[in-house]
């Protein structure tokens, strides 16, 4: 009788029901346990003879397939970055060191002596290694290569601040020193580290430009000079003269900077009250002295000349390069003696105009014969008859308010009897050079300015303080490492002084635009329309590193550390640091390892920076179903499966990688609960199979 093989087949598919809910129960702990179906098919015998007819009984059942159901299981977050979980598709690459690969969805892992990521098991964990710039390199074990972050040297520091224009300038000691907090603007310091992880700081003094001009003198003792082409002849103060007709000299092959010779204007000599004598520069000679190359633009070529009763060189400089650096003179290749000017080391920049009264014209008892009618820039002046020189200028500082209100550009009216009477009138720093103020003068016959020409009524140039507002904005900026050695910013050598470098200790400057308070130029590059500001080559500043004090620039890398200074401003609010940044560090141990979603290893170390150290490396099949279970949560490839396709977390249909989480196992206890009363009731059904056909059998032998 069939029946007896048909329930014993019906029995032993039960058993496996059984065994494989079992088993999934048994497992439903297990971190990346994927459960099992038992999957049924019907037997049925068949011949050639009668092959296809319907009424065959069939042959009992089998079991067709064990299939595993991939689903993902429940992510579960841990307290170990070494747990990795993949959420999506794949399966963690595993070797056992032996070349033999297994894959599985059990993320748990952990470092081994030697740094190597693996799991429970001691198999290890495969992804890709990186380069040092990102690269991706060969499948390999992931491992944690480096125990520790050498120290980076700092390349570049960020500072972006503001500096109150509200800050007086005027108010300013006349000298810097970083000693003392009245002779700068603003300052702050900047944290950072050598070539060996030392820490340092790098302190910025920011001093702005004072509404002044620096006056120099150089004794010219002895220069000779070369009238029109003739041989040379002495220089002898106090007593100048030239030959009829000559009409420039040559002092001696006179140059500032790396300029050409610098030629006097003998036709445009200036005598002062006393007859002294002063002699400015050709027209040539001042373009070559503004050159930016060959001259030296920091000195203000009208403010040359020479002066013959001292026999000296006296000029001024721009009013932004005050305290910048000295200028370089030399006289038939010689340096000249160079010393500011003791009587007036410096001068106001702003434009002071005088109008000279002719004194002689106030009879000392009964004061000016005739009422006279003067009018100042707008303000008109009744000088009565009798007036004498003290009420002249009584009435003249009477009048100062109202012309400063008609002209709101000048700053100070006065007048000034010390043996030369004239009224003088001061105009404000920051408005520059200004065209004279008009004067003119009803009052008869009863002309009292001096040569009786209201047009020639102009201070003499030699003793004019032409209005020089390019210190508006404009800062020394100065740096020191550790608040003790000047550093080299870049500040260019003085023009004329022949160094070797192309840079020098000492400042640089950056300026403002007066208008907006946006930064504009830096160390005399214009700031670009993107707002980007030059970037700064601070020398000097690793002490650790000999080479860094040197420029190398015909190299890619320039030595010491790129200041970029973007986005400061001259607003007038407090004083502040915007930004700072620097990208130099001391060494650093490590502290732990993360990974990414997209599967990269982040080592982390104790001096706070982070290095990928790898790629983890997630492989799918085109047939997952194929893949052969082979113990400890793990599989193998098969010829059914396919081989695997490996790529990162991320990509393509590839899950995405879960740091401190394990994915846990995706069997339903419910499920498997119902199952183990289908199988034993399919096993009770199958055995009542069993005893009635044994009766019947029984029934048989009784016959």
């Amino acid at each position: 009788m069939a029946g007896f093989n048909t329930a014993v087949t019906g029995l032993k598919a039960s058993t496996t029901l059984l065994d494989v809910a079992g088993n999934n129960i048994a497992n439903s702990s297990t971190v990346g346990f994927k459960s099992s179906r038992t999957e049924f098919g019907d037997i049925y015998a068949t011949a050639v003879v009668g092959a296809g007819s319907s009424n065959t009984p069939g042959s009992g059942v089998t079991v067709t397939d064990i299939a595993q159901d991939f689903s993902g299981g429940t992510i579960e977050f841990t307290n170990s970055n070494l747990d990795l979980a993949i959420n999506g598709s794949g399966f963690f690459m595993l070797d056992d060191g032996q070349g033999n690969i297994t894959y599985t969805r059990a993320g748990a892992f952990e470092l081994d002596k030697e740094g190597n990521i693996v799991s429970k098991n001691g198999k290890y964990l495969q992804g890709y290694g990186l380069d040092a710039l990102g690269n991706q390199l060969p499948i390999q074990n992931l491992a944690v290569s480096e125990k520790e972050s050498p120290p980076k040297a700092t390349e570049r520091i960020g500072l972006s601040f503001n500096i109150n224009d509200n800050k007086d300038a005027s108010d300013l000691s006349r000298v810097f020193s970083k000693t003392d907090p009245g002779s700068y603007t603003y300052s702050t310091t900047v944290g950072t580290f050598d070539s060996l992880g030392n820490e340092h700081s790098i302190r910025f003094y920011f001093a702005e430009q004072r509404p002044v001009r620096e006056v120099y003198a150089y004794e010219m003792a002895g220069a000779t000079y070369t009238p029109e082409d003739t041989s040379t002849v002495p220089v002898t103060p106090a007593s100048f003269s030239y030959p009829s007709g000559a009409q420039q000299m040559e002092l001696s092959g006179l140059t500032f900077g790396a300029g050409a010779d610098l030629e006097f204007d003998l036709s445009a000599v200036k005598r002062d009250i006393g007859g002294n004598a002063y002699i400015p520069l050709t027209t040539d000679a001042k373009a070559r002295l503004a050159d930016p190359v060959d001259g030296d633009p920091r000195i203000d070529p009208n403010s040359v000349y020479y002066d013959d009763a001292n026999g000296r060189l006296v000029f001024e400089l721009n009013a932004e390069y005050s305290q910048y650096g000295d200028p370089i003179a030399t006289a038939g290749g010689t340096p000249l003696t160079t010393e500011l000017a003791t009587q007036d080391s410096e001068r106001d920049a702003n434009e002071v105009q005088s109008i000279y009264l002719d004194a002689s014209v106030f009879n000392d008892a009964t004061g000016l014969p005739n009422e006279t009618i003067i009018n100042i820039s707008g303000k008109e002046i009744v000088v009565p008859a009798e007036t004498s020189v003290q009420g002249f200028g009584e009435l003249i500082d009477g009048a100062e308010q109202a012309i400063k209100d008609l002209n709101p550009d000048i700053e100070t009216v006065e007048f000034i009897n010390d043996g030369e009477p004239r009224i003088e009138i001061t105009w404000k720093a920051e408005t520059g050079d200004q065209p004279f103020v008009g004067v003119s003068i009803n009052s008869g016959d009863a002309l009292f300015f001096r040569n009786n020409n209201i047009t020639t009524m102009t201070q003499y140039a030699w003793e004019t303080n032409k209005g020089d507002n390019s210190f508006v904005g404009a800062y020394r900026a100065y740096a020191f490492l550790n608040d003790t050695e000047q550093l080299n910013l870049g500040k260019a050598p003085d023009p004329g002084s022949n160094s070797p470098s192309s840079s020098e200790v000492g400042p640089i400057m950056i300026n403002f635009n007066s208008t907006t308070g946006i930064l504009e130029a830096v160390n005399g590059e214009d700031v670009g329309s993107s707002g980007l500001a030059p970037r700064v080559t601070i020398l000097g500043a690793d002490p650790a590193n000999p080479e860094d004090t040197i420029l190398e620039s015909d190299v890619d890398q320039l030595a010491g550390i790129q200041l970029d200074i973007s986005g400061s401003s001259q607003f007038a609010s407090e004083s502040i640091v915007k930004s700072q940044s620097q990208d130099g560090y001391t060494k650093g141990d490590l502290i732990g390892v993360s990974f990414a979603e997209t599967g990269e290893m982040v080592a982390s170390y104790s001096n706070g920076q982070r290095a990928n150290l790898g790629l983890v490396a997630v492989a799918t099949f085109e047939n997952q179903d194929g893949l052969q279970p082979s113990g400890n949560t793990e599989w193998i490839s098969t010829l059914a499966s396919g081989n695997a396709i490996v790529n990162p977390p991320g990509t393509g249909l590839n899950g995405t990688l879960r740091s401190a989480a394990l994915e846990q196992s995706n069997v339903d206890l419910s499920a498997e609960l119902v199952k183990l009363i289908e199988g034993q009731r399919n096993f009770q059904a199958n055995s009542k199979t069993l005893e009635t056909l044994n009766t019947v059998t029984q029934a048989i032998l009784q016959i």
